[in-house]
């Protein structure tokens, strides 16, 4: 074999390699959306089997979040000290047992139970996704292969509200846990044969107290990471609140039906994936902080509009539906280059670094989905207020904090 034909077969079998991996990754975080979407319509049912009120039903949610965000500090040092592979693959074994638990639950507790089961699961993998990018990739070209992941990703919210309708009006609420129980069996086996490890430099002390500690405080002290994480808290923020309070908001007071509200979710959803497609163009021209510029003003333009029309009691579907969908745009376009910015300082901690991330990023969440939930009057406006105050504290964020501190766009490591 000549040495061109010999470089042309090298160059194919690394970019299959370079596709398993994204492929890999996009499973790994599909089960964050899967968990939060494919349920969204079969709230009110769940609320109606159960004998419980509709705050009672978000607390389904909350809990979920919570879970998320507090397992990340054990699941992020976790993949630290024994690598990412088998923290994924617990996490999705945790994940198939909370969603047959949630499937079968005769009560709201048992059914919470089942949900914060599926948020340990989903946190080990999510942390394993982002923390193997860290490991494989410099700032720049992490944020264009997760941008590519989740262009992938992006179907699950698309798609997963509509499969939960359908399979909320005609199989029951129940067969969307089961659904996600397949999912996880599936991904279990793409796992166990695909997924290789990343980590080649085990920090063995880093599960020990104060090691741990001390690296989330190296984490907590940096600058950069606070001003890409904080623009990741904000957009969660304004999500999770539309999550939360969209069934209730468009389900029940504008009187969609589960199929319909559904596809709603689903329109708004398709936001999501024009966001990370775009990323993919302008991540290479713009760098990290140039596109977090854009996104963040496109957040806060589109929350003011939808408080605007709140305010002038614009009692319309479409008053919600579109604006959120620009602000999703501009979460897909955002979140591969704060995810990337976020954990770039970080070569030897950068599970524990993803790990406060996501803790910080879904409190705030979890806190979110409660305050709507007290807050709900019938309206639009709480919800409408949320995303507006989400924009502009994303868009205030990338003006300051990561405009001075947020130099990452050049590649290098640690």
């Amino acid at each position: 074999m000549s040495a061109a034909a010999a470089g042309s077969a090298h160059g194919a079998r690394r970019r299959r390699a370079e596709r398993t991996v994204v492929a890999l990754l996009a499973t790994l975080i599909a089960f964050q959306p899967l968990s939060t979407d494919m349920y969204l319509p079969s709230m009110p049912a769940i609320a109606a089997e159960l004998g419980v009120d509709a705050g009672a039903v978000q607390a389904t949610l909350s809990a979920y979040i919570l879970g998320f965000a507090l397992t990340q500090l054990l699941a992020g040092p976790l993949s630290d000290r024994w690598g990412r592979r088998p923290v994924a693959l617990g996490g999705v074994a945790s994940y198939v047992a909370g969603s047959l638990l949630a499937a079968a639950a005769p009560s709201l507790p048992l059914l919470i139970a089942g949900r914060l089961l599926q948020s340990i699961g989903t946190c080990c993998t999510v942390v394993s996704a982002r923390a193997i990018v860290r490991d494989r990739y410099d700032p720049a070209t992490g944020a264009r292969r997760l941008s590519q992941a989740m262009s992938w990703v992006a179907l699950v919210p698309l798609l997963g509200p509509v499969a939960g309708g359908l399979i909320a009006a005609h199989l029951g609420w129940r067969a969307s846990f089961a659904a996600m129980a397949a999912f996880g069996a599936i991904a279990a086996i793409a796992c166990w044969r695909g997924l290789r490890e990343s980590n080649r430099e085990p920090d063995p002390r880093a599960m020990r107290p104060g090691p741990m500690l001390a690296n989330y405080a190296k984490v907590l002290r940096s600058r950069p990471w606070l001003g890409f994480t904080l623009i990741g808290t904000a957009m969660y923020w304004g999500l999770f609140a539309f999550l939360a309070e969209s069934s209730f908001v468009i389900g029940v007071v504008h009187g969609l039906s589960p199929t319909a509200f559904g596809f709603a979710v689903s329109a708004v959803t398709t936001g999501f994936l024009l966001g990370t497609l775009s990323a993919r163009r302008v991540l290479p021209r713009l760098g990290l902080q140039r596109t977090l510029g854009v996104g963040t003003g496109l957040a806060a333009a589109s929350g003011c509009a939808m408080l605007a029309l709140a305010l002038a009691r614009v009692d319309h579907v479409l008053a919600i539906l579109v604006p959120q969908c620009a602000f999703v745009f501009a979460h897909g376009l955002s979140q591969a280059a704060w995810q990337a910015g976020a954990i770039a300082p970080f070569a030897r901690q950068a599970g524990a670094a993803t790990a406060m991330t996501g803790f910080v990023q879904n409190v705030v969440a979890a806190g979110a989905g409660v305050l709507v939930a007290r807050l709900h009057d019938g309206s639009a406006l709480p919800l409408a207020a949320m995303v507006c105050t989400a924009g502009i504290a994303s868009a205030v964020c990338a003006g300051t904090l990561v405009r001075r501190h947020g130099g990452v766009d050049a590649p290098r490591r640690g």
